[in-house]
């Protein structure tokens, strides 16, 4: 798990593009190729208390060394990637549901935190961020 505190964040703007492509025509015999979304967003709760917002995010089957923290004076952010194994040669998949690849969550936050006193902790797949309200917002 790595973690930076950073002062700016910037998000990229791009165009419309259509969220399915196919191959060959879909009354043809070929297979469809599907291009959408690049990455997945993980589950996640978030509370305000009187002293501090604190944030759960679900990364079951995450390494520790494969995603990081980044938190902005607006917005916690927290991205990486889930690889998990696939199915053996010559095996078939009757369900397909784990969301798998690079992962991006973005959190507003309500207020700037009290950047040196956050807490982060990673355990048994649950992602924990604790961040505490500056003096002024209390």
């Amino acid at each position: 798990m790595r973690y930076r505190r950073l002062s700016y964040r910037y998000r990229m703007v791009t165009g419309h593009t259509p969220l399915l492509t196919f191959v060959e025509d879909w009354r043809g015999k070929g297979r469809a190729v599907m291009f959408g979304q690049g990455h997945w967003r993980p589950d996640a709760d978030m509370c305000e208390t009187p002293a501090a917002v604190e944030v759960a995010v679900d990364l079951a089957g995450v390494g520790e060394d494969d995603f990081e923290i980044q938190l902005f004076e607006d917005a916690l952010v927290v991205e990486g990637v889930r690889l998990l194994p696939r199915c053996e040669e010559g095996g078939v998949y009757y369900a397909a549901g784990v969301k798998q690849g690079p992962f991006r969550l973005e959190l507003p936050l309500p207020f700037p935190a009290d950047t040196d006193r956050v807490e982060a902790r990673y355990e048994r797949g649950l992602l924990r961020i604790r961040l505490p309200k500056p003096d002024t917002a209390r």
